[in-house]
């Protein structure tokens, strides 16, 4: 019976099978797959470490063919993931892929885009949360550091993000070098609320953006040392309100009784 089944259905077209074969490379379980994974990570951190050191290259004259060959990698890999999508158009609605297409036009665009290009460094945020990130690490029992990785990326990614934007709009253009690490100092002080007034921004927008900084800052900290030093908490949603966090050995979610059947970390 299977094997006439089988014999009837009919074979996937090329582009079908290309689909298919994306589907298994991003999204499988298997060691081929699982190495593909990790690959496509490394290349992510690579690519985030050379947007931190954008506004430091940017003057170089090897900054274009790097841009460039960077904006191809990403071309791919949107496509690839695209096509590995069973839903495409609701693949582009979603926030973490709209960021990546924005990335992706500043990478294309580096002289007229530039401007922006500091907001490249939230694909750091975007790479903390992926399943691709997380799936092996839950298997090997490393499910409970989620949370506060997950808080670090967010405390790193405002601090890089807001250092290339104090950057680009209050330091003088080719400052280089040490107007990035001025930038980076600044950030860091007003974001631990340190404030030695060594360096200013000037003006009532710099004000304004010092006043954003702390808050942000301070509001990152505890939220880091929340992740930290609260209870350990397990993630798994509860199938009849959605409760995603649960005491490791609870049976029933405190938030609606429904009963609970959060795996074995060992299984």
């Amino acid at each position: 019976m299977d094997e006439r089944a089988a014999e009837t259905t009919p074979p996937l077209s090329g582009l079908e099978a290309l689909r298919e074969r994306l589907r298994l490379l991003y999204h499988g379980h298997a060691p081929g797959a699982v190495r593909f994974q990790y690959a496509m990570m490394a290349i992510d951190i690579l690519i985030v470490a050379f947007f931190i050191v954008t506004p430091v290259l940017r003057e170089r004259p090897s900054f274009l063919w790097i841009d460039y060959s960077i904006a191809a990698l990403l071309t791919a890999d949107i496509g690839a993931r695209a096509l590995a999508s069973s839903d495409i158009p609701r693949w582009l609605r979603q926030p973490a892929n709209i960021l990546d297409l924005f990335i992706l036009l500043t990478l294309l665009f580096p002289l007229s885009l530039s401007n922006l290009g500091f907001l490249r460094v939230l694909r750091l945020w975007t790479l903390s949360r992926s399943g691709v990130l997380w799936r092996p690490l839950v298997r090997r029992g490393y499910g409970p550091w989620r949370e506060v990785v997950e808080s670090v990326a967010n405390l790193i990614t405002f601090l890089f993000v807001v250092t290339g934007f104090i950057y680009t709009f209050f330091f003088s253009e080719g400052s280089g070098f040490a107007g990035y690490v001025d930038a980076l100092y600044f950030t860091v002080t007003s974001m631990t609320t340190t404030g030695y007034g060594d360096i200013l921004l000037t003006g009532p927008w710099g004000k304004i953006t010092s006043v954003v900084i702390m808050l942000a800052g301070v509001t990152l900290f505890i939220r880091l040392g929340q992740a930290i030093f609260r209870p350990h908490k397990v993630f798994y949603p509860c199938e009849k309100c959605g409760l995603q966090r649960h005491d490791p050995d609870a049976v029933h979610c405190k938030a609606c009784g429904n009963l609970l059947k959060i795996p074995d970390p060992g299984d």
